[in-house]
């Protein structure tokens, strides 16, 4: 009998140490919501190289008695690299070494339409402050509207680190399911002509340009808008790399391993602040609404703006365009592109849409810029 007791004893400690035993209810409810969100990476290719380390991350975070984020390790070093905003400019480093800003520069009034697509950050940004949420935690989730997933998760860490999870969550969904959240509303803004309009050649852009504007660029806005420094010069800096011409192994590194491997460092870390107690709330509800929001109100303003430049331009500009703003780089541009050649199978509107494309990248970085300015951070 005593060795039976012994056991039994033993089974008991077992179970106790185990993370099954403090399994809650809100756990098994966040680690469906993983396997869901890995299905939706994977099954359906929804931003896979993005989704699927969000995915697992929150998997992950939803173990009991794991210490990850207490004791000293890995995925402490994960943490402490979304914490203090590291690993976000390296991400825009290799953003801007594959970035050409060619479109933008041979065609500079598409700035406007990049600009105007942030319109749909501060219709969230007026919303979530209406629901209730401050404005430092209204700010970061208005960026959710620039569909640009760095920016808001970096937003994210300096104005509300309790919401990380569903802004991050809520910017990259939204990123994955541009081919179908904004052709209604631009085919609903643009008539028949409006659409069908044929946009003349771009003009060659010389090297000398293309050299310039990184530069120019880094100076310009780091000075203006200071707070959002990091992330403007280590996009112009893997800009530069690209076109400067003799840094191609570095242009290729920042491209390629180095933003795979923060990739996979940002998007597990940032799966990993999914935990039940901070996610399974209204809040997380009201985020993803509000993302939609400033997503729909964003692509709104692009084509609106389109459509007046295409007046005052005397029919040059196809209203389309506009709604690349959101800086869903390329996939916003190729929207416009499948959009206008429904209309007119003759048109190709691709590398024009890539004007406002990067324009957004920009735009959307010196809106968060301008929050920060204004807000500060906690």
């Amino acid at each position: 009998m005593e060795i039976f007791s012994a056991f039994a004893i033993s089974l008991q400690s077992v179970w106790l140490d185990s993370g099954f035993s403090a399994l809650t209810m809100g756990n098994v409810a966040m680690i469906i919501v993983g396997i869901f969100l890995l299905y939706m990476a994977i099954g359906k290719e929804y931003e896979p190289l993005l989704l699927t380390p969000i995915a697992f991350g929150c998997i992950m975070a939803n173990f009991p008695c794991t210490g990850f984020l207490e004791e000293p390790g890995v995925m402490q070093v994960i943490n402490y690299g979304i914490k203090f905003e590291i690993f976000p400019p390296l991400i825009f480093l290799g953003v801007g070494a594959m970035t050409d800003f060619g479109p933008l520069l041979a065609n500079p009034n598409t700035l406007f339409l990049g600009a105007a697509a942030q319109f749909g950050v501060f219709i969230s940004l007026a919303g979530a402050m209406l629901l209730g949420f401050t404005a430092q935690e209204a700010s970061a989730i208005g960026i959710i509207g620039g569909a640009d997933g760095p920016t808001a998760i970096y937003m994210a860490s300096k104005m509300a680190p309790n919401l990380l999870g569903a802004i991050a969550v809520a910017a990259y969904s939204y990123m994955s399911l541009v081919p179908l959240i904004q052709p209604p509303i631009m085919k609903a803004l643009t008539t028949q002509k409006e659409r069908e309009v044929k946009m003349d050649q771009l003009r060659n852009v010389t090297h000398f340009e293309k050299m310039v504007f990184p530069v120019a660029s880094a100076i310009l806005i780091s000075l203006l808008l200071p707070p959002v420094a990091a992330l403007i010069s280590m996009l112009m800096l893997g800009n530069l790399f690209r076109e400067s011409g003799v840094t191609d192994r570095l242009s290729d590194t920042s491209q390629n391993a180095l933003c795979n491997i923060v990739t996979i460092f940002l998007a597990t870390g940032t799966g990993m602040t999914m935990n039940a107690e901070d996610f399974l709330t209204v809040q997380t509800l009201m985020i993803i609404g509000l993302g939609l929001l400033a997503f729909a109100g964003g692509t709104a303003a692009g084509v609106l703006l389109g459509k007046i430049m295409c007046r005052l331009s005397g029919w040059k500009i196809n209203p389309l365009i506009g709604s690349a703003g959101v800086s869903a780089v390329p996939m916003a541009a190729r929207v416009s592109q499948v959009v206008g050649q429904k209309a007119n199978p003759s048109n190709f509107l691709l590398m024009h849409a890539m004007g406002p494309n990067v324009a957004g990248v920009i735009g959307t970085a010196v809106a968060a810029g301008t929050m920060l300015a204004m807000l500060g951070a906690k």
